[in-house]
């Protein structure tokens, strides 16, 4: 820090250490510094190129959340950074999806059950003019969802599908699905208390689409973008599904339940076989699915699964430029007979306890076919604990590289 004669301060020298500016290299100093007004020394900035500039900014507003709906923040006042126009305006579009994100992970659900998730979807498609339906309750068995209603039948908020439209219908096609688990109790296959305790975030999937949703729609991308979350609470009642049930889909493959706490992979399997019908150029769902992707991965890093493996590259390359961390596990072919029923078409679980990331996502598998490109992402949407400029608590995880990979794909 440098002060005047006077002990104002004029000017704060930043260390780095050898590595090159990255969106997370300025995180720490909007609580470090004393209250204020800063600027990046031209010197500095001037041979930086404005995604550098964005992404400093962007780091730097993400270290500035709080979330603050039901309890006054002690946290002192942050130091404000100024910066040019452009680089503002775009960190301003990946913040203001990064905030939605974490807020409505952090909601806790008897503010955020079914009715309020699609609440917020449908606000987020009124600010971008976009279609959007919802299909509730009873209403999932007429229009055939028969798996969205069996999860969350049990709740008093009844279950629905959530379905927006955006764009111009002669541009490439984009869909995203959502796991829009408000609770998880695990069902009539109960969690412990110490696993349900933050399982608020089970909608973290939604959460996800709808923040990219945002992002695209801000940037106007030439795109043309649906979105299908459907939003349950995974309760307990009398009409609870059970285990040994078998449903039937959307798609008309029959499912033995052998775990109503595998209940994400059942309302993703209807969305997804809706979003199969129209062949979408690019086909990408998000879910917080399976503990053991953070059994592989850990807490910070979402698993990827694809059918693309072009697409793969350009997504781990999107993942390491943007440092939004992302890994590919495999669609490994010889466990798919670890889903076998005797009774059904296919099981929810695996018959096994290894491989169950790879196991769910083969289970999805088993509902697209037609999509040219298919992503699915295995997240924890959770910060277990802070680190620089993420704070504990719900998490935007691989968005950031998820919409630049969408920008490569499509070559915009």
């Amino acid at each position: 820090l440098e002060t005047d004669n006077k002990g104002t301060l004029t000017n704060v020298l930043v260390g780095i250490g050898d590595d090159a500016l990255t969106i997370w290299s300025l995180a720490h100093l909007p609580t470090a510094l004393p209250k204020g007004k800063y600027i990046l020394d031209s010197t500095s900035t001037e041979k930086l190129k404005k995604p550098t500039l964005s992404d400093l900014a962007t780091g730097w507003g993400a270290a500035c959340y709080k979330f603050s709906e039901f309890k006054e923040s002690t946290k002192k006042h942050e130091a404000t950074l100024l910066m040019n126009k452009d680089a503002l305006d775009d960190a301003a579009i990946t913040l203001d999806a990064i905030f939605m994100v974490r807020d409505l992970i952090n909601m806790p659900v008897n503010h955020m059950q079914p009715t309020q998730l699609a609440a917020a979807a449908k606000k987020l498609a009124k600010t971008h003019k976009a279609q959007y339906s919802e299909i509730i309750g009873d209403n999932l068995l007429k229009k055939n969802y028969p798996a969205v209603h069996a999860v969350g039948r049990a709740s008093d908020d009844a279950p629905r599908l959530v379905d927006m439209r955006w764009g111009n219908k002669k541009h490439p096609t984009l869909t995203l699905v959502g796991k829009g688990v408000c609770f998880d109790t695990g069902g009539l296959d109960i969690k412990s208390s110490s696993g349900m305790i933050i399982m608020k975030k089970d909608m973290g999937g939604a959460a996800h689409v709808l923040g990219l949703a945002s992002m695209i729609m801000a940037q106007k991308l030439p795109l043309r973008l649906r979105v299908l979350v459907p939003c349950v609470e995974n309760s307990i009642s009398a009409n609870a599904f059970r285990p040994s049930d078998v449903l039937p889909t959307r798609k008309g493959i029959t499912v033995e339940v052998g775990n109503t706490d595998a209940e994400g992979r059942l309302i993703l399997c209807d969305a997804l076989a809706e979003a199969d019908t129209e062949k979408p150029d690019l086909l990408i769902d998000c879910a917080t699915l399976t503990g053991a992707a953070r059994v592989a991965l850990g807490a910070e890093i979402p698993a990827f699964f694809t059918n693309d493996k072009k697409y793969a590259a350009t997504l781990q390359k999107a993942s390491d430029d943007t440092i939004d961390p992302l890994w590919q596990l495999p669609l490994y072919d010889g466990y798919k007979k670890m889903l076998k029923s005797e009774i059904a078409d296919t099981n929810n679980i695996s018959s096994g306890g290894y491989g169950g990331a790879i196991t769910a996502a083969l289970f999805l598998q088993l509902f697209v076919e037609n999509a040219k490109t298919w992503v699915h992402l295995d997240m924890m949407a959770w910060n277990l604990k802070p680190s620089t400029g993420k704070p504990i608590g719900g998490e935007a995880m691989g968005i950031r590289a998820l919409y630049a990979s969408i920008i490569n794909h499509f070559n915009l």
